[in-house]
């Protein structure tokens, strides 16, 4: 989860990365940075939930709450939170953030929560499709995980 400035206040954005690849399956962006925000972000995911084994998020509240553990009972996913002040255990998702701080949010401002879920829609597609990853033999996401299955 990141922050981001709508209209001169701050709002966030969460983002679900698939440790396989590095695709963002999942997002959402909006006012609270709360549990709310998280399930949007699961509600977005195009693949069958009961596929994700393992849900590694960092030891916020957002993460680690009643809403939350109901959605990976039904879909039958582990949770492995981080170890406390252990910027290694979530490092793909922090390199994620990284990348996408300073190629989405450096600098701007949204004048509006709906802007900013357009501009992210637009940047996620981008990223997952067409961004290549050194990682990957100069592949996207989609592209690496097309050549694996």
């Amino acid at each position: 989860m990141t922050y981001v400035r709508v209209n001169y206040k701050w709002n966030y954005i969460c983002l679900l990365v698939d440790l396989f690849n590095r695709e963002i399956i999942g997002y959402s962006a909006g006012v609270h940075k709360n549990a709310e925000l998280v399930f949007d972000a699961f509600a977005t995911v195009h693949t069958d939930l009961n596929r994700i084994q393992m849900f590694h998020p960092d030891r916020g509240s957002e993460f680690n709450n009643q809403v939350i553990d109901e959605v990976l009972d039904v879909f039958h996913i582990s949770r492995s939170l981080s170890l406390k002040g252990c910027s290694y255990g979530n490092a793909v998702a922090e390199s994620t953030f990284k990348i996408f701080k300073s190629e989405f949010v450096l600098g701007r401002n949204f004048e509006s929560l709906a802007k900013l879920k357009l501009e992210l829609a637009d940047y996620i597609n981008w990223f997952n499709n067409f961004r290549i990853h050194s990682s990957f033999g100069y592949l996207s996401p989609k592209e690496f995980k097309a050549s694996k299955l």
